[in-house]
């Protein structure tokens, strides 16, 4: 429950593209959901339509810019520029996951950084203050001129492995550039640690040419930040099995599902899936072996604490 003292208000609004999360937090916190109405004019433009006075209050906007992202980020753009001129105090724009976040840096000439453009977007419609988690490239908190608080989910995750209390584990990270996240689950699980030697000839293929570190008779874990296509984690648990692994878990924070990713992913030979609910999944399309933890708790923690000038690092650990 948050405290409102006297002199502060807060308010929490949602978009379109995650409303099941955002009703999750705001129920966490003890608040009704802020009145606001998102729809689209017949050429497609976003007409939004807030019920609610704003003037002086604190305000929290959730919007993961999840597929569709275009869209999903307009709207959150729209929505911060209606609290702005409607005279918020602040604004602080909640994104669980952080669209074009791939596209940080140049990878060849003439390429864009999206990550960035996306930075100075939101900055420009008003927003003082970005709340996400797990960033594919930490070093986008450094693109902003606000404060931006990257929240973890392995807490998470690697609580729901503890209470399966696997046998003989071994964490797998899917590349080398994922090895400090991959460490980080090995030690909480007090687990060693392979890696997948990946090749990506191309954008959404991945090769997976051997493993590197034992994994016979042991039960694998593959963790990353996202599954997209899910090439890496589907080969990857062909490749691990074929080592010598007893069984295969996958376990990821953004489930970006994109085609042909639920199919790939129902026929793999993984036992389980472990994502977080950041990007909302079809429920009647989704394989009984994807598990979707929720992540409302540490986000409506987080919203508690920066209102109530608490801090948010200790959330980290």
């Amino acid at each position: 429950m948050v405290r409102c003292e006297p002199h502060k208000k807060i308010s929490i609004f949602t978009g379109t593209s995650n409303p099941e999360l955002a009703h999750e937090i705001a129920a966490y916190l003890g608040l009704p959901m802020g009145k606001a109405t998102v729809s689209r004019f017949r050429d497609g433009e976003i007409n939004l339509q807030v019920g609610e006075t704003v003037r002086g209050a604190e305000c929290f906007v959730i919007q993961p810019t999840c597929p569709p992202v275009d869209s999903n980020l307009m709207e959150l753009l729209v929505m911060i520029d209606a609290l702005k001129r409607a005279s918020a105090k602040s604004i602080a724009a909640v994104i669980p996951y952080y669209g074009y976040a791939r596209q940080d840096r140049k990878n060849k000439p003439r390429d864009p950084i999206c990550a960035k453009l996306v930075a100075n977007l939101l900055q420009a419609a008003g927003a003082n203050r970005v709340l996400t988690m797990d960033l594919h490239a930490g070093q986008i908190q450094g693109f902003f001129d606000i404060p931006v608080d990257n929240l973890k989910a392995m807490p998470i995750l690697a609580d729901y492995f503890l209470k399966k209390q696997l046998q003989d584990v071994v964490v797998v990270s899917p590349d080398v550039g994922g090895v400090a996240r991959a460490r980080e689950l090995s030690e909480r699980l007090h687990a060693p640690l392979a890696i997948l030697d990946k090749r990506r000839p191309r954008a959404n293929e991945a090769e997976v040419h051997h493993v590197i570190g034992d994994v016979k008779g042991k039960t694998a874990i593959i963790i990353d930040d996202l599954i997209d296509t899910a090439g890496t984690i589907t080969k990857g648990a062909h490749a691990l099995l074929e080592a010598g692994a007893t069984k295969v878990y996958a376990c990821c924070t953004h489930p970006v599902f994109s085609h042909p990713a639920i199919e790939r992913l129902a026929e793999a030979p993984i036992e389980e899936v472990i994502v977080t609910n950041t990007i909302p999944i079809d429920p009647e399309n989704r394989p009984e072996k994807i598990k979707v933890l929720s992540v409302a708790p540490l986000f409506g923690e987080a919203i508690r604490r920066i209102f109530e000038e608490m801090s948010v690092s200790l959330l980290f650990d």
